[in-house]
């Protein structure tokens, strides 16, 4: 689903809102839950992967970076089970992190940042030794040589036995045509599911946020942020082995798949 990475390596506060009715973010959040679901039917699966792999790892008081966080979907995820954890939320986009903040607000175990992860200036918003970082279907829209140079700088923000989960698009090499089926037949049920109205298409789910007084202005800087010639994303498709080439790279001593869900994939990577 396309989602973007960039920002400022600066923490913002929040300052619209101050004319209107209290806006609900959990509304909010269902509906970008529909909208996800929609493109992956097996959503809440890959969640629950990474969170079991979080536990194995670092048990149940976790310090997490959700890298990528958009709306703070695993955020939401990792706190329920573990009300323990903390979280340090990071993304870009100015109107899916008004939705996180809105979400979080007053939830000292979160903390919501912006962050440009085209540039590895990012880590000096978010400091070190975590016990997980944590991101789910955002950094195929990094340019390869930007992804092999990120995973890197996760390893420099992770402390001793940490562990980096990343459940995105990854195909595998050994099934093409599969591939080109599936990625098809997919295609086709997402479209029922809009003709149904079981969910809003991502660019419907768009329209409806420029139209919310709550997150107009947040949409039209993000509108604006994205089409900028000097932005540098593309949706990539790499197979699951160069990820974990990169991650080997990087200096990781463990990196394996802990999720398959016939084109996209998860991998743990330990430090």
């Amino acid at each position: 689903m396309p989602h973007a990475q960039r920002a400022e390596t600066s923490e913002t506060s929040e300052t619209a809102e101050t004319s209107q009715a209290p806006a609900d973010w959990h509304s909010w959040q269902r509906t970008w839950d529909l909208q996800q679901e929609a493109f992956m039917p097996d959503r809440e699966e890959r969640f629950a992967a990474l969170l079991d792999v979080v536990e194995a790892a670092r048990g149940r008081h976790p310090r997490v970076l959700d890298l990528a966080c958009g709306t703070g979907s695993l955020t939401r995820r990792l706190l329920a089970p573990f009300p323990d954890a903390t979280s340090l939320a990071l993304d870009l986009d100015p109107a899916l992190l008004r939705i996180a903040r809105g979400t979080f607000a007053g939830d000292d175990r979160v903390r919501v940042v912006r962050a440009d992860l085209s540039s590895p200036e990012w880590r000096n918003a978010v400091g070190g030794d975590f016990d997980a970082v944590l991101t789910a279907t955002a950094l195929h829209w990094l340019p390869e040589h930007r992804l092999r140079s990120l995973y890197a700088e996760v390893a420099d923000v992770l402390r001793a036995g940490g562990v980096f989960c990343n459940a995105d698009h990854m195909v595998d090499p050994g099934l093409p045509g599969l591939t080109e089926r599936l990625t098809e037949f997919d295609d086709a049920r997402r479209e029922k599911s809009y003709a149904a109205g079981a969910a809003l298409s991502w660019p419907a789910w768009w329209d409806a946020a420029r139209e919310a007084p709550e997150l107009a202005d947040a949409v039209a800087e993000r509108d604006a942020l994205f089409s900028r010639p000097d932005t540098d994303h593309t949706e990539s498709l790499l197979g699951h082995p160069t990820h974990l080439d990169f991650l080997r790279t990087a200096g990781f001593s463990e990196v394996g798949l802990v999720w398959r869900g016939r084109t996209d994939a998860a991998f743990a990577a330990v430090k």
